[in-house]
């Protein structure tokens, strides 16, 4: 792994990407940003249960269903990443994040069981970070929001994670790390 991964040029990714991005532009090194994130997880893991249920408002997601949507979202992003960092040119397809939060069944487990899965694929996600080197961050391949790098990739990654938890914030007031 590089030492240092640069920041993604904004013709390295969909510009429906740019403001998960623009939330660790000026993170120094994105790596370290990602094992931060890990004090926020563990945090949610421990969420009273009468909170990680809770919705802001009606037809809005629970705390858990936000926490599974973060890992699910993740998983896929990584394996945009792993697509893409090894060179393929498959176009990957969006997903249904409605759909995948309605059949993930996030409200019938426990703030700290989701909390271990998305640790789980983190660690996965950061293992893979790890692996890959200059070349494979500068792979370009095509998602269905148009072309991105792996670097553009893994700054999605930690974005969303940080969009989410502003949200948990802001809307639903949740105090994390």
């Amino acid at each position: 792994m590089p030492t240092q991964i640069a920041h993604p040029k904004t013709d390295e990714y969909p510009e429906f990407f740019k403001g998960y991005i623009g939330l660790v532009e000026n993170e120094p090194d994105i790596v370290a940003t990602l094992e931060q994130q890990k004090a926020v997880i563990a945090a949610l893991g421990r969420m009273p249960a009468e909170r990680a249920s809770f919705r802001y408002a009606d037809g809005k997601w629970s705390v858990k269903e936000v926490i599974g949507h973060m890992t699910d979202a993740e998983r896929i992003f990584s394996y945009r990443l792993l697509r893409i960092a090894r060179g393929d040119q498959t176009l990957l397809p969006s997903f249904d994040e409605n759909s995948f939060a309605a059949s993930s069944h996030a409200e019938r487990r426990d703030a700290a069981d989701l909390a271990t899965e998305m640790a789980i694929v983190r660690e996965s996600s950061l293992a893979l970070v790890r692996s890959l080197e200059d070349q494979a961050l500068g792979q370009r391949g095509t998602i269905s929001a148009g072309p991105i790098t792996a670097r553009a990739q893994l700054f999605v990654i930690a974005g969303h994670f940080a969009h989410h938890v502003k949200v948990l914030k802001e809307r639903y007031g949740v105090a994390l790390a």
